[in-house]
């Protein structure tokens, strides 16, 4: 029954917050030659998070001429694992308190109802861990190739000592710490 009530409720909050999410990273270039100054670089990534399609233009401070890097990674299967199980765990309570509700007496009536019901709720408990688990790594691993460190180090401009480089904006994980959390709170009241 606390399913029922709690789980809808965390369910699109955890898929929401996952499925919806962009992250933004700004990076200012400052070349030692004044032609090129204050360049500013912005990394745009969002759900499903394939980083290897996530591209961005830096300039080359020797000259006026830019490359074009890719960041490393793809996290969209435990994305999408994570947003299936969020939706259809969402299904699955809004489908059940319909039967509590409306047809209780055959659901009673029936031994198979609550037997069904308690076996949909254990694999749907299990793949809610599974999937949890799966995002959270992937979002650890997420976290580290968005890492501004980690992507200074990928612009040639910003491995000259000579220039400097900046971040300006990073992304708020706040979101996407939220969806793991609200996961482990449901995964608990099953």
């Amino acid at each position: 029954m606390c399913m029922v009530i709690f789980a809808p409720i965390f369910a699109v909050c955890a898929f929401a917050t996952c499925g919806g999410y962009y992250g933004h990273l700004q990076v200012k270039v400052d070349c030692a030659e004044r032609r090129q100054s204050n360049r500013s670089i912005n990394i745009d990534f969002s759900y499903p998070f394939r980083l290897q399609q996530v591209h961005f233009r830096a300039p080359l401070c020797e000259a006026r001429r830019h490359e074009v890097y890719f960041l490393d990674g793809d996290m969209s299967p435990a994305a999408q694992f994570f947003v299936m199980v969020g939706v259809f765990a969402f299904l699955y309570s809004l489908l059940a308190t319909v039967v509590y509700v409306f047809y209780q007496n055959a659901y009673l009536r029936n031994n198979r109802g609550p037997l069904v019901d308690f076996v949909v709720t254990v694999v749907f408990s299990f793949m809610w861990l599974v999937c949890t688990c799966c995002w959270a790594k992937a979002l650890s691993d997420l976290k580290s190739e968005t890492n501004p460190s980690q992507v200074l180090r990928l612009i040639s401009a910003c491995r000259a000592p000579e220039n400097k480089c900046t971040i300006t904006q990073e992304p708020r994980w706040s979101r996407l710490n939220t969806s793991v959390l609200n996961h482990l709170r449901v995964a608990t009241l099953k």
